[in-house]
């Protein structure tokens, strides 16, 4: 018999008791700061864009930079990427959920993002070197969509894009692949929303960008179960093949971190725990620094070990995914 693990919540250290940024830090009105996208500048600077819901319900980007990652942030004093709907119809009811992914080939980021359409959420990109300019790749999954991040690099010579498209059948993480981040297909499923009372059953989608390791690529994705009251989201993990990353080679049957402070119990949309932003340590590559938006209200912050996080996974493998 496995040994099992009681409090998996362990593997996540939360940085502090109390969220890292709320609307009062904001140098303009919001109603809401959430689900912050994370990278490292080249100068060792943490950036994150934020998320920033404004008092009619839309949604735009807002960069927030430290230099250690954890305190001392400075917030751009106007929006940092506004949705343009004259351009770009896509985005009229606003841009949310980033995901930043560093593409060394190309010496740029990358920036997946959810565009709020008439027709619902689709996947679109927008490419940068500086946070300053941006430069739009307009919608490249169309509703129902999102989730999305770009791998940082190609396989077999295509860039690939983990993201979750929703139908009738439910919300399961599916991969594309293109040959020029415009033109996307050969789409396969990587994981699928177990079913019944799993913690995971109702639908899941992928958190921050998958991170590279020697066993694989580590995946932390949100799980969401219904309940007689709303939803409730929490996040777990898996692993994907490297040369092969719609390979699933490794998931947990467990969540390992979920709401439990008061903040991220109440707020505008309550028991959400949503990463979207993570950074390696640049003097320790087996510490993570997850960021999670709380509640739909505030940014949190946990750190974790990689090696924990594999090693966790071994153990608590979920064989074949669970129930189908």
């Amino acid at each position: 018999m496995r040994q099992r693990n009681v409090l998996t919540e362990i593997l996540f250290e939360r940085y502090s008791a109390h969220p890292i940024l709320t609307p009062a830090d904001w140098p303009y009105p919001i109603n809401s700061v959430f689900n912050p996208a994370a990278t490292l500048l080249r100068d060792g600077t943490t950036l994150l864009m934020c998320r920033c819901e404004d008092h009619r319900g839309h949604s735009h980007l807002t960069a927030a930079k430290s230099a250690n990652g954890v305190d001392g942030w400075i917030i751009d004093t106007s929006p940092t990427l506004e949705p343009a709907p004259e351009t770009h119809p896509e985005e009229v009811w606003g841009i949310e959920d980033p995901r930043i992914t560093y593409m060394p080939s190309l010496d740029k980021y990358c920036i997946a993002y959810t565009s709020f359409s008439h027709g619902g959420p689709g996947v679109s990109l927008a490419m940068t070197t500086d946070f300053d300019s941006f430069e739009r790749r307009g919608a490249v999954m169309p509703p129902d969509d999102k989730d999305a991040a770009v791998l940082p690099h190609k396989i077999d010579g295509r860039w690939a894009m983990l993201h979750r498209p929703s139908g009738p059948h439910g919300g399961h993480i599916w991969i594309s692949y293109s040959p020029d981040l415009c033109h996307w297909g050969d789409h396969r499923l990587v994981m699928h929303a177990r079913r019944g009372s799993w913690w995971d059953a109702a639908k899941i989608g992928l958190c921050p960008p998958p991170i590279q390791t020697d066993a694989g690529w580590l995946v932390i994705y949100h799980g969401v179960r219904l309940h007689a009251s709303g939803a409730l989201y929490r996040a777990g993990l898996a692993l994907l093949d490297l040369d092969n990353p719609h390979k699933c080679l490794l998931r947990g049957d467990e969540w390992v971190m979920g709401p439990s402070l008061p903040w991220e119990r109440e707020g505008d949309v309550d028991n959400v725990i949503f990463p979207c932003g993570v950074t390696v340590d640049p003097e320790d590559n087996d510490l993570l620094r997850v960021y999670y938006g709380a509640a739909d209200t505030c940014v949190g912050l946990v750190t974790a070990r990689i090696s924990q996080l594999l090693s966790w996974l071994v153990i608590h493998n979920s064989d074949g995914q669970g129930d189908v």
